[in-house]
């Protein structure tokens, strides 16, 4: 699978989180089928899918019984920043949201890995300026991230650009405590001045801002 998607299948993780295209995922890998997964994306130089599950576990059960797995059909393409391996058999993996993605089919393989076919790469959010009335908003992730990068957890994304509207709506995506399907909706937005409103919109009610 590469940046321009195609016939090529694409090796899902499924969890139950969402990646934003310029996010930060850390994972723990220990089960076989993504400690293969992960070797084969570092040897090939390729991504990997990540989607929202919508019923089913994110670890896979013995016997290997996970025909109630639904996730959902928009996902984000997650490549490998830092694979360090810290204890037998577990790596720690961080990752960078690249584009989004649509896939028609998905089938699991004897290994328990999902693959899915019919990819489609969605197109990139436009470079847009927030405009004078999400001024608040873009400030509020700039005291945000301020205060963030204090913390030795924190994993914040490596690049900033608070003068995209698109960029500071999915870091505040990420950010707030909002319901893992709102979440979703969020992220597949193909409008990023649409989604910066809803953000806003929150943000408001809730009087951060």
């Amino acid at each position: 699978m590469n940046e321009t998607g195609g016939a090529q299948p694409l090796a899902l993780f499924p969890l139950r989180t969402v990646l934003f295209p310029g996010g930060r995922l850390s994972l723990k890998v220990f089960e076989a089928r993504y400690l293969d997964l992960v070797a084969s994306c570092l040897r090939e130089r390729r991504p990997f899918g990540v989607v929202c599950l919508l019923q089913g576990g994110e670890v896979r059960q013995v016997g290997g019984a996970t025909t109630d797995t639904r996730f959902e059909p928009v996902g984000v393409l997650a490549h490998l920043a830092d694979v360090d391996a810290i204890g037998t058999g577990l790596l720690q993996v961080h990752c960078d949201g690249g584009a989004r993605f649509r896939w028609q089919a998905a089938h699991e393989g004897p290994d328990g890995l999902w693959l899915a076919q019919g990819i489609t790469l969605l197109p990139p959010d436009p470079a847009i300026l927030p405009d004078e009335r999400f001024q608040a908003t873009v400030l509020a992730l700039h005291r945000a991230y301020d205060a963030l990068a204090h913390r030795p957890q924190a994993d914040l994304p490596p690049e900033r650009h608070f003068d995209d509207a698109g960029w500071v709506a999915n870091r505040w995506c990420e950010l707030l405590p909002v319901p893992l399907n709102a979440r979703q909706q969020l992220m597949a937005l193909a409008d990023p001045l649409q989604r910066l409103a809803l953000v806003d919109e929150f943000l408001r009610g809730k009087q951060l801002i």
